[in-house]
């Protein structure tokens, strides 16, 4: 099968999107399939054999108007796309996504007569060109981790005053991702929790989504043998207000003074929320702060110096740092809340779920398992297990191609009858 997968920002650094597009492409490839990457900055890096096509923008969202000027290339930001971009972001609006899919349409014709690519992947981006793409004879899938309203409602949560309210408006495209979705071919997406959440905010029925569970590298993420350096583990984008954070400082305030916690995360802001935080509770001696960008070895050694994962957030669509902390032989204590259960598992045996916003129950699933060093360690074992089972890419990879080959088969069975 030739594939195209596009993906509007590729790196992996970038959240879970540029994890989940390198994986698939590379076990698409490991099964005899053609795939190609088309990305936006910053790009992925792909496992050798893989094509690249490079999809470029000015990356002018969140800098000034001199700051966004290419000194090497001055008058870029003349270009039609890249003025909107220009003009659009100065009022909050986060243009990537539209104008990638814009920019790639534009080439379309031309790239389709190249490749005949069977199906296009989408990795939510939802954008506009996508129905142009579609309508030029190729079907179109695509993935919803999760939907933006949930982000834009955990924002509301912490700031529902009416200028926050406007902002985040806004910032998420949602109109446009809400008009595209239901007119693809196929929406798949990572979790049951996702599938009910797309039909609440799509109004796309969740027999029509397909469900294909994430994968962990467990070649990668595996246990070391590094001294345990903190007690709980936070891994995650702070300033994301649907982490959840503040109840795990609040937990951790609860616990004796010996029990201490590690926080990773390459962009924490000298006034953000960690170090407001941590002052509000006391933790000043008890929070180690990990703020630099990690290569992927080190980020598995952070993981490996921990005896307990934390995941507070009150969503997540799948929820990698719970999987690979798993991977690495920790127990996780998580919110019971969007898939978080799905992927820890409600039995107990690999980890702990807590009510949502409940510092005191997290705080008890702290002591309850860091007391007991043998059954810290059985779980952990229990968790790895469990990844290594249930949450594999090659897995993955395997059931997206049986939901492509569904979609070609229709689209060929529409063709001859019309």
């Amino acid at each position: 099968m030739r594939i195209a997968l596009l993906t509007y920002r590729g790196n992996m650094f970038c959240g879970g999107q540029g994890i989940y597009a390198a994986y698939l492409a590379r076990e698409w490839k490991r099964a005899g399939h053609d795939v190609h990457v088309f990305a936006g900055p910053p790009y992925p890096e792909l496992e050798d054999g893989i094509p690249l096509h490079e999809i470029p923008n000015d990356n002018v969202f969140g800098q000034t108007t001199a700051g966004a000027v290419n000194p090497e290339d001055p008058f870029s930001l003349l270009r039609p796309l890249s003025l909107w971009e220009l003009g659009v972001s100065r009022f909050g609006v986060f243009p990537e996504m539209q104008t990638f899919g814009f920019r790639l349409m534009r080439q379309w014709r031309e790239i389709q007569k190249r490749y005949r690519f069977d199906v296009v992947f989408d990795n939510q981006s939802l954008s506009w060109g996508l129905l142009g793409i579609q309508a030029m004879g190729v079907p179109v899938v695509s993935v919803i981790h999760h939907p933006l309203h949930i982000d834009r409602e955990a924002d509301f949560t912490i700031d529902p005053s009416l200028k926050k309210r406007v902002e985040r408006t806004l910032y998420f495209p949602l109109m446009m991702q809400q008009t595209v979705a239901p007119r693809l071919s196929k929406i798949v997406t990572v979790s049951e929790a996702s599938r009910e959440a797309i039909e609440k905010y799509f109004k796309i029925a969740q027999k029509d989504i397909s469900v294909v569970y994430n994968g962990t590298d467990t070649d990668i993420f595996h246990p070391m043998g590094v001294e345990k350096e903190a007690d709980l583990l936070f891994v995650g984008r702070t300033e994301d207000r649907k982490k959840g954070i503040g109840t795990m400082f609040e937990a951790l305030s609860m616990l004796p003074d010996h029990v201490t916690l590690k926080v990773v995360d390459g962009r924490i802001p000298a006034h953000g929320l960690v170090p407001r935080l941590i002052k509000q509770y006391g933790l000043q001696d008890r929070v180690t702060i990990m703020d630099r960008m990690l290569t992927v070895p080190e980020l598995v050694a952070q993981y490996s110096s921990a005896k307990v994962a934390l995941v507070p957030s009150f969503f997540e669509g799948f929820g990698f740092p719970a999987s690979e902390a798993m991977a690495c032989g920790l127990s996780v204590i998580a919110n019971a809340a969007g898939a978080l259960p799905e992927v820890v598992g409600t039995d107990g045996h690999a980890g702990r779920l807590v009510p949502q916003r409940d510092a005191k129950a997290m705080a008890d699933a702290m002591w309850e398992i860091l007391k007991d060093p043998i059954e810290t360690d059985r779980m952990g074992k229990a968790a790895r297990a469990r990844v290594e089972k249930l949450f594999q890419w090659d897995q993955a990879a395997e059931q997206m191609v049986d939901v492509f080959e569904e979609v070609i088969n229709a689209a060929h069975s529409r063709s001859r009858a019309a």
